[in-house]
């Protein structure tokens, strides 16, 4: 009962965890308590080539993990475990021991010279792969549940272990290490592991990785000890059941990651790859997508007699189906913005109808600019979008555009335009409300804070967009610029936009 307690204990830790890299590192924890280690790694690199490929330390500085890449994979514990080296009877290695480095004559002569230096003696490894079963098995621990689940009693002996045993359906999970499962080979000489034959994969398992997700072998993870010393045979199995566990979370977490990936590459092709030269006016853009994908959209473009169009807007909703609206809300406001952008209201008007026409079932907010930088001025039109703010050295204040609704909120849709004449040294800035969401305070304080943000700018800061954009950032944000990269709103679906006009 206590191994029992101990692996629900570990599990629920671990499916708390929301992203690969809280995984890896409490797999490791978790793996180091079993086992009886002070140090680990584990090398993420699946089999599908697809990644990521990643490699996380416990106990072990970047020096360090890259000195251990320095030793040949076939030596190495993990990387012995990567490349999936069979045995002489053709059967893969289900774990790799290595209780005694200085020891083991046969070892590679780099891997004992990075054991020594880096002060471990010992070494057990098991590799990451959902479709396994455990390395060894032990009586009483042949069904383990996960959390919240009801355990599936083991099969009768000389049953089949993929047959009565495994055969619940999708959403149930088998148990892993079945008792009938062929016991594996003790071997404790140089690199000998327990060797176990491959096993299919339990339909629980196979589920739970999701069609999308990684297939085989997702990696190795290794335990360091710092005097000679192997792991017992209860500790083997219950660090097996453990690993195949955190196996299929990890692939999850895995193949969420790859979608996040693909959904953030899409909408960073849909935006501008790069912001136009226009004399007169010097610009910088800011953007970080939310985890999910978000719907906001920025654009410069150049405009017939040296004019300049800027826009900034967002759909609601997340996700690929937005990023796609958002994608074709953008392209539409290029073209309008072509044909009539010294009148920023028709522009909007016309990105309204076609929105209430072709996706009736959503809303925009929307802010174009038009920018004549030969004379300073520019006339700008909003729909439900946050005001942009003007600063220089002797004003910093609002531009009041929020007197009207969003697209695709009313039957017909108006809004008045403003013009204003910014001043030689001054700046513009355009933004979603994902940058006031990301400061965690209400509306009204988070303009506050991105009014004192841009009033306070050095004037060295002043006369570059860039840092202008950095400045306003590690002002506004809690955290700093590090708060834009990788912290999500409150609703964890907030994109972050900031474009800064600077005209000279």
């Amino acid at each position: 009962m206590s191994d029992l307690t101990t692996l629900h204990e570990l599990t629920e830790r671990l499916v708390r965890t929301g992203t690969l890299d809280e995984a890896l590192r409490e797999l490791l924890r978790a793996g180091a308590a079993l086992v009886g280690a002070q140090r680990g790694l584990v090398a993420l690199e699946p089999a599908d080539g697809f990644g990521p490929v990643t490699t996380v330390g416990l106990g072990l500085g970047h020096a360090d993990l890259g000195q251990i890449e320095t030793i040949p994979r076939g030596s190495a514990s993990a990387g012995h475990l990567l490349d999936g080296l069979p045995e002489p009877d053709g059967d893969r290695r289900a774990d790799v021991t290595h209780p005694d480095i200085a020891g083991e004559a046969d070892l590679d002569p780099r891997h004992r010279e990075v054991a020594a230096r880096l002060g471990f003696s010992a070494s057990y490894a098991v590799p990451l792969d959902p479709c396994r079963t455990g390395p060894c098995t032990a009586p009483g621990l042949a069904a383990v549940p996960a959390p919240g689940l009801t355990a599936i009693p083991a099969p009768a002996p000389g049953a089949d272990a993929h047959g009565a045993g495994c055969s619940a359906g999708a959403g149930d999970h088998p148990p892993p290490g079945a008792a009938n499962a062929p016991n594996a080979t003790s071997g404790t000489g140089a690199g000998h592991g327990r060797v176990a034959p491959p096993a299919a994969a339990p339909p629980g398992i196979a589920a739970a990785m999701g069609a999308g997700g990684p297939s085989g072998r997702l990696g190795g993870v290794a335990w360091l000890y710092d005097e000679p010393a192997e792991p017992a045979e209860r500790q083997r199995h219950l660090v097996g059941l453990y690993c195949q566990y955190a196996a299929a979370h990890i692939t999850r977490l895995i193949e969420l990651s790859r979608a996040r990936a693909t959904v953030a590459t899409v909408q960073e092709e849909l935006l501008p790859t790069r912001l136009p030269r226009v004399p007169g006016v010097r610009l910088a853009v800011r953007h970080h997508p939310g985890p999910h994908g978000g719907g906001d959209w920025y654009d410069a473009l150049p405009l017939p007699d040296g004019a300049l169009g800027l826009s900034v807007g967002g759909v609601t909703g997340s996700g690929p189906s937005a990023v796609v609206a958002m994608g074709r809300l953008r392209a539409s406001l290029r073209a309008y913005a072509v044909m009539e952008g010294e009148d920023p209201v028709a522009v909007l008007s016309d990105l309204e109808l076609l929105l209430r026409l072709t996706e009736p079932a959503r809303s925009a907010t929307a802010l174009f600019a038009y920018c004549e930088p030969g004379t300073r001025k520019v006339v700008l039109a909003g729909a439900g979008h946050c005001p942009p703010l003007l600063t220089g050295q002797r004003r910093t204040e609002f531009v009041e555009t929020t007197l009207s609704a969003p697209l695709g909120m009313l039957s017909c849709w108006e809004a008045p335009s403003v013009e204003i004449e910014p001043s030689s040294g001054e700046t513009l800035l355009l933004y979603s409300d994902g940058l006031l969401h990301r400061t965690g305070e209400p509306m009204d304080r988070a303009f506050n804070r991105l009014h004192t943000a841009a009033a306070s700018a050095p004037r060295g800061v002043r006369g570059d967009p860039d840092a202008f954009a950095d400045h306003v950032l590690r002002t506004v944000l809690p955290d700093g610029l590090a708060a834009s990269v990788g912290r999500a709103s409150e609703d964890g679906t907030e994109d972050l936009v900031l474009l800064v006009a600077h005209f000279d």
